[in-house]
């Protein structure tokens, strides 16, 4: 894999990880979602209107559009893998962001698929 195709694919992954910790500080401001016949509209489009939920699903366009060009360009089995690198981006950024916790575990959950990554990048 050259190292275009890594930016893609490493560039795609943080957007989606970028997604996801946006979509969650959107949640937060709209507080518990409970959703009824009555109050659907009402609720999606305060959802909807989140700038912060706004921008998540923005960055899940941009990340779609890298991703498609990397996998134009890789062989799936080698790219998708990689997806897992959002799950160590996303559990660090909401760490620093939401105060939510970073155990023991989470920490060597992390190690280990950066390690499995690195691997994977060599193939």
């Amino acid at each position: 894999m050259n190292i275009a195709t890594f930016g893609f694919i490493i560039f795609g992954v943080l957007l989606n990880a970028v997604a996801q910790l946006l979509l969650k500080a959107g949640a937060n401001k709209v507080g518990a979602i409970h959703l009824t016949l009555d109050n659907l509209f009402s609720v999606g489009l305060k959802v909807a209107l989140q700038p912060p939920i706004i921008g998540g699903v923005t960055c899940y366009v941009l990340s779609l559009v890298l991703w498609i060009i990397a996998l134009s360009r890789v062989q799936v089995s080698i790219a998708y893998p990689m997806l897992s690198l959002g799950y160590v981006v996303t559990a660090i950024g909401a760490w620093y962001l939401f105060g939510e916790a970073l155990s023991l575990q989470r920490l060597l959950a992390i190690g280990i698929i950066l390690v499995g990554v690195a691997l994977l990048a060599r193939t």
